[in-house]
């Protein structure tokens, strides 16, 4: 079994890489590796996306790296990989994002991708420390989290997901704001997983045991 956590030069890497590799030591989930090699993304049996920095940047950097973004392409769409997009890598699943400029986005979860702004104006973007989940859909990556569990958060930008179906978490801040995603083999979640101590690291080993 391997993981391949895709580094197209976006993505603060080494305290995911950490985080992969303790928890799949953990639930016995193989191994863990961070990589830019195409070929290592196209034999992975599970793929995760991290990203930092803006949608239009983030967007740039994994289309000019078309060897790892078309066998990532392949993997999910055509093999029905395992995949999780954390934060920015959540956000370039959806259809378009709006920062800066109209993105195009994987469109693989339909929605866009838009800033911040809560009905409070006493609550500052970006949206930034810890909240708590609201759960609106079970699925296997939520096995042992509850609504009112919380996980750590830093963006300027929300994912306002089509089909609420596909919204399986959200937080309240100044408004609903998307948490986590999932459709057929793909999962997204805008926090943190990795710097979420014990939640994020359940919900860590819960993707690394998943086998949908």
């Amino acid at each position: 079994m391997l993981t391949a956590i895709i580094d197209y030069e976006s993505g603060n890497l080494h305290s995911a890489e950490k985080a992969f590799q303790r928890m799949a030591s953990e639930v016995d989930a193989g191994d863990v590796i961070v990589t830019s090699d195409a070929d290592v993304v196209a034999k992975a049996d599970r793929l995760v996306l991290p990203g930092d920095g803006a949608f239009p940047a983030c967007a740039a950097e994994l289309r000019g790296h078309k060897g790892i973004y078309d066998a990532m392409i392949d993997a999910v769409e055509n093999k029905g990989r395992p995949f999780l997009g954390i934060c920015v890598g959540m956000q370039l699943m959806a259809t378009t994002g709006h920062e800066y400029s109209d993105t195009p986005g994987l469109d693989w979860v339909s929605g866009d991708v838009e800033k911040i702004s809560p009905d409070d104006a006493a609550l500052k973007v970006p949206h930034m420390g810890w909240n708590d989940l609201v759960i609106d859909h079970p699925h296997p990556v939520l096995d042992g989290i509850t609504s009112g569990d919380h996980t750590y958060f830093v963006h300027s930008y929300q994912f306002h997901v089509a089909n609420l179906d596909q919204r399986l978490a959200h937080v309240d801040y100044g408004g609903d704001v998307t948490a986590i995603i999932g459709r057929d083999t793909m999962l997204g979640m805008q926090f943190h997983p990795e710097k979420s101590q014990a939640v994020g690291l359940r919900m860590i080993a819960n993707f690394l045991k998943w086998a949908p």
